[in-house]
This record gives C-alpha cells, structure tokens and sequence, in this order.
C-alpha cells in the first residue's frame, strides 16, 4: 500500500498546509529550461513551479546522485525509461476515451498558433495541465470529471485551427465528426461523470468510469472471480486484466506481452531487460528477470515469485516499484494500477526508520488488537528512506510519500515487506511549507501553533514511516477468511488506510518512541494527534467542492478516524468542537484518553478486516467518514479561499540524460525541468505507444 496522497496531509504546518502561490499556468511558467545537479540539497533551488486550479507544481532534488558508479547509474537510467515507458496504461485505465483525449489536447496545444493570450486560450491551458496532473479529466483526487471552463465553440474553433492531421480520428472521419464524437467526453458532466464511484447500494462497476471493466456488472464480476480461491498464498487474481463480456461470455484481457498494453509492456520489459543486466547483485538481476518473466506472460503466481524475490532483496542502492499495484482506482479493489518509482537509497534518512523497524516485533506484540489477530513472529520488515529520482503512472504527478509492499497479506506473512518514505519529496514540501498560513488560521491556539512549529514535521514523518513499516504490516486475517477485495469489497482500501493509520497514532504517543531514540518527548506525539484531529475534522474540507461528499479512500479514513474519536470521547471531553468569534475549531483536551480511543478503533478495524466483517465495515465508513456538514463546509471554503493558497501538489520529474560515447553511456546527468506543460508535451512525444483503443 501506499501513502497516496497528493501531499503529506498528517504535519499541518509543514504539509498539507502549505502555501505555495497562486497563478495561471501562464503568468507562473518558467522562461526557459534550467538544469542543475546537486550532491546534497541546494538551498538556492527553486521548488516552486506553475500554478494553475486547484494544483501547485513542485520540484524535487535528486541528492547523491552524482556520487553513484557508472553502473548504477545505467541501472537508474534503464529503470526510469522502463518506468516512462508505462505512462500511456494509466491514461487507458482511468478512462477508455483517456489516451483520446491526451492526444487531442496535445495537437491543439502544439501546433496552435493563434492568439495564446486571450482570457479563453488561458482556460483552455488550464484543462490541458488538469488533464495532464489527473493523467485524465477525472480529478486525481476527489474523482469527479471536470470540464473545461471555456466553451465548446471556442474549443472546436482552436481544434479547427490546429494541425487536424495530428487528432485522434478515426480512418476517413471528418473534423466535425470527430468533434461530435468527443464532445461528450469533454463537455457533459452527465457521461461517465465519476471514475471510481463507491456509494453504497449501487452497482459501483457499472457506475465507475475506469477502464477495468466493459458490459458486465458488479454481480457478474464478482461471480466470476467467486470461483477463484483466494485463501492462504493464492495470487492476487484480476490484478492484471480488464474484465469484458464477449458472446455472451465473461472473459479477462490480460495486460501482458501479445495481449492488452502489449506494445507499452513490450517497452518496459525491453528496458527492465538492459536494467537487469547492470543490477548491482545476483538477487537484484533475478527479481528483475522475474518481473520482466511477468510481464511478458502476464502469470500473477511469477509475480508474486518476484515481489519475494524484490522483498527480500535489500542491498542494493537502486532500487525500482514497476508495475500493476494499488487498487484504489477499482471500486471492489481487484485491479492494479500501474506505477513506477525509482529510487536511490538515503542513508541518513534510513537510520530513524530502521530503528522503528527493528522493533517491529515489540510493536505487534504490544498493540491493542487481539490476541488472536496478532501475528506470532513478524517477518521481513525491511525499512529505508529512498531518494526518489522518477516517478510516473499513478505515482505522478501527485506522488506517494510513503510505501509498503507488497500488498498481498499472505507474503507479508510469511516473507516480509519493504517500508519506504520519500524523503526528498517530503524535503520539497517542507521547504515550501514554511511559506504556509494554515496553521495561523485553524489551530486553536498559540500552544498548539507552536507545538506545530518545532514538531509537526517531525511528527509527520515518524507518522508516515510507522504507517508503512508497522502498519500496513501488522496483523493477520484470520485462517480460512478470503481476501479484503472479496470480504470488505468497495470499503477495503479506505478501512487498510484507517487500519494503518491508527497503528501509527497510537504507537507515536508511546513513551517507546524516545527510548529507541527517533523523537525526543512526547510532544512530537501530542503535535500529530492536534494535526491529525484539525485535518480530518475540519482542514481536509478545504479540497471538496459544496456539495461533495467525501470520496477518496485516504480522505474517508482520516474523516472516520477523527470524527469517531470526536463522537466516542463526547462524554470525556477529550476532543473539544466550538466556535470563536465566528469560526471554528477543534481542540484536543485530553491526548492520553484519545490515545486509548484510537486503541479501540484500532482493536475494532483490525478484527473487521481479520474476520471479515463486510457489515460492520461498512457501518463505520459510512457512518463516520462519507457526510459533509455543509455549513461548517463553507465557513472552512471561505477562511481557505483568503489565504490564497493551492489544496493540491504534484511534481515536475527530473531528466535523466545519458553521455553518449559512440553506443556506450559514459556518464548520466540529472538535468531538472521546470516547466510542467514542455514535460507532458515532451512525454506525449516520447512515451507514446498504445492506440488510442486498447
């Protein structure tokens, strides 16, 4: 699992609550392409990009890269080509009409050449750059589609003036028809409005508009891969295929080599093959040999041999996550997304993970769960802080700040999981979050702000490392009970992340903490339960819409973690909600009695998950993590709204250039891009190897 959230949201202060500028895409972009490289991280570096929407551009340093071998550096280079080279499968998945639509912005965008300062081009490179940000026109995060804000007749008036020989028609199909065709797509707010719908008592397949599924509903779907047993250590089954129904027939489209993404797969294992070549041991090129065995057969058994082989596998420096992988945009959670992260080892980051690693043990042994979902004997927890130097898929441009993998329980059982947190992307929030008035506006009072200020950062990081390492891979399911995509279906994902989550905050007030040496008092843990409590209460509104209710995974889980301590604590006081001088604040009174309610969530989300508890899953989420108050929504719209601030970051990815000598790569350099719009050009150019029907 991965911490998939567009920026670090638990550090109020320093994360979520960053401000970064505001601007069009226009007035905010770069003149020109600027390269650098960096061995530690330049203070004279510009993290801030353009800014257009809701979205603020960031960019990241790759630190320490110039000190790698020659030959880790080809294995960086090979893996970020392999990663690139997977960028159109995420469009085709989060949409059938998603690699259409890229290519159509892209021919408008690259070859008009009217007037680019008239207020309705701007609005149109507005949607450009939220296509681009969201890999489709379903926003990245709440999930709706979104439209452009200029009108249809400007749109088919800039296409008409673009170079039509570039659109995406159809063989004979005129220019007006193709705009008749797309116009939907674009324009109706009506056609495939939602691409990932979780509302309860619907046919959450049918009303999604990902491209996991075609002409089948939620109850066939889950027929068919009822036959499937998925006890003990069997393959994560559908992660890798889109389900169709053919003659009447329910059949899987396997994304392999030869089959669906062929021609894109086909790249990466090309890449991953020249990687393997260049690994820095014997175990490094045979988890590489295995993934690309994978993908050139599309067999989940060889993928579940490769992710023992890459779990175990902790030597190298350079390391890569490359394939089908988080769930979360399937309502019933069977389907991988693809995504790719590249990375190098951070040494001095790793020595504080490592150390809450190490205790991984105690941890389990001393949570509040019950006995009987404990695991005996924790395996393999390996723990590290990585320098990211790509991401691409679903990890970008919102990018992850944390990940444990593999996902499927039973090999974290039995053979262990990597815990990463991304340091230098979490450096990229810090330096801009020192900008942010945030805090100012909604903690309570100036104990908490201070608080905030000397350990917020802190706080949130031991948050997001304890959520990866001692989170995701704590407890067990029960024997004999299915997999959560079969027992807790569309509320799987959001009750993990709730489940990991609650691991981290009870365990960050533990005195364990200091002992082993990573914080230095328990005011760092008293600092994350204010953030954590002000974010899922009233601070994470500021990315909804009136009227929305909440939607994404991540999103639900700090609303039903909050909003459940909130409620059960109401006779104790412990969480106190009221207003002052027409606005609104929360206010933790008693930090050792929420610590034992987070317990007791804990102890109830771990049983729901081990036994299966599909009702009492639902009750909670439902329950505790879905409504919007809409009064208390827009008073938190209107405070947001004057710090002229962004909700939402993503990141501008560094350029890996190799040095050419005759055929042999002699050196690669990082060069460090800052503009978004000339890099997702450059990549439609680059990247572009599916059809735009798969």
């Amino acid at each position: 699992m991965s911490l998939k959230w567009a920026i670090p949201v638990m550090a109020m202060s320093t994360q979520i609550l960053t401000g970064c500028g505001s601007g069009t895409a226009d007035n905010k972009a770069a003149k020109a392409d600027t390269t650098m490289v960096a061995d530690t991280y330049d203070e004279n570096f510009v993290t801030e990009a353009q800014s257009f929407a809701d979205l603020q551009l960031l960019r990241y340093q790759v630190p320490g890269f110039r000190n790698l071998t020659l030959q880790q550096k080809k294995l960086a280079y090979y893996l970020y080509e392999a990663a690139l080279c997977g960028r159109d499968i995420i469009y085709d998945q989060k949409s059938k009409d998603g690699i259409m639509l890229r290519k159509t912005i892209e021919a408008v965008y690259g070859t008009y050449n009217g007037d680019k300062n008239a207020e309705d081009w701007k609005k149109f490179e507005t949607y450009c750059g939220r296509v681009w940000f969201s890999n489709g026109n379903y926003h990245h995060y709440g999930n709706d589609k979104f439209i452009p804000e200029c009108s249809y007749e400007y749109f088919a008036g800039i296409v008409k003036a673009s170079d039509t020989s570039k659109l995406p028609k159809t063989e004979g199909e005129s220019v007006d028809a193709f705009l008749a065709r797309v116009k939907p797509v674009v324009y109706d707010l009506k056609y495939m409005p939602k691409v990932v719908d979780l509302r309860p008592n619907i046919d959450n397949i049918v009303n999604s508009a990902n491209n996991f599924y075609e002409g089948v509903t939620q109850k066939e779907v889950e027929a068919y891969y009822a036959k499937f047993d998925t006890k003990g250590n069997a393959p994560s089954w559908g992660l890798n295929s889109k389900v169709v129904k053919e003659n009447g027939q329910i059949v899987e489209k396997t994304w392999k080599s030869g089959g669906m993404y062929g021609a894109a797969i086909d790249k990466i294992a090309g890449w991953l093959e020249k990687a393997a070549g260049v690994a820095e041991d014997s175990l490094q090129k045979a988890s590489l040999e295995l993934l690309v065995k994978y993908y050139r057969t599309g067999d989940l058994k060889t993928f579940d041999d490769y992710s023992i082989a890459w779990a175990k596998n902790t030597a190298p420096s350079i390391d890569a996550v490359n394939g089908f992988i988080e769930v979360y945009l399937d309502a019933i959670g069977k389907k991988g997304s693809f995504e790719s992260t590249v990375s190098l080892k951070d040494m001095e980051g790793t020595k504080k993970i490592e150390a809450i690693a190490k205790e991984a043990q105690w941890f389990e042994d001393n949570s509040p769960i019950m006995k009987e979902h404990k695991k005996e004997t924790v395996k393999g927890i390996t723990a590290k802080a990585i320098t990211v130097i790509v991401e691409s898929g679903d990890a970008a441009p919102s990018t992850p700040i944390g990940i444990n993998l593999p996902n499927a329980d039973w090999i974290r059982k039995d053979y262990g999981s990597k815990s990463v947190s991304l340091s230098n992307i979490v450096h990229s929030y810090n330096v801009v979050g020192a900008k942010g008035g945030m805090t100012a506006e909604f903690a309570v009072n100036d104990t908490v702000r201070e608080r905030l200020k000397q350990h917020a950062a802190l706080a949130s990081d031991l948050h997001t490392d304890m959520h990866e390492c001692i989170g995701h891979a704590s407890g067990k399911i029960n024997d004999g009970v299915e997999t959560t995509d079969k027992t807790l279906k569309n509320y799987a994902s959001c009750l993990e992340e709730a489940r990991a989550d609650l691991v981290a905050l009870y365990f960050i007030m533990d005195k364990k903490l200091v002992d082993i040496g990573v914080m230095p008092s328990l005011e760092v843990g008293m600092a994350e339960y204010d953030s954590y409590i002000m974010n899922g209460m009233i601070t994470q509104l500021t990315r909804l819409k009136p009227g929305d209710k909440i939607e994404e995974a991540h999103m639900r889980n700090r609303a039903l973690v909050a909003r459940w301590a909130y409620e059960k604590g109401k006779k104790d006081n412990v969480i106190a909600m009221f207003k002052r001088d027409g606005k609104t604040f929360v206010q933790v009174n008693d930090y050792n009695k929420l610590r034992d309610l987070f317990g007791q969530l804990l102890r109830e989300i771990q049983r729901i998950k081990s036994e299966g508890d599909y009702k009492a899953g639902k009750a909670l989420v439902e329950g505790y993590g879905v409504q919007v108050d809409p009064v208390l929504h827009k008073e938190i719209l209107d405070r947001y709204a004057k710090l002229n601030m962004k909700p939402y970051k993503g990141f501008i990815q560094p350029r890996l250039v190799p040095v050419m000598n005759g055929n042999e790569i002699t050196d690669v350099k990082v060069e460090y891009p800052d503009n978004f719009f000339q890099q997702m050009m450059e990549y439609g150019q680059k990247y572009a190897f599916l059809p735009v029907k798969n």
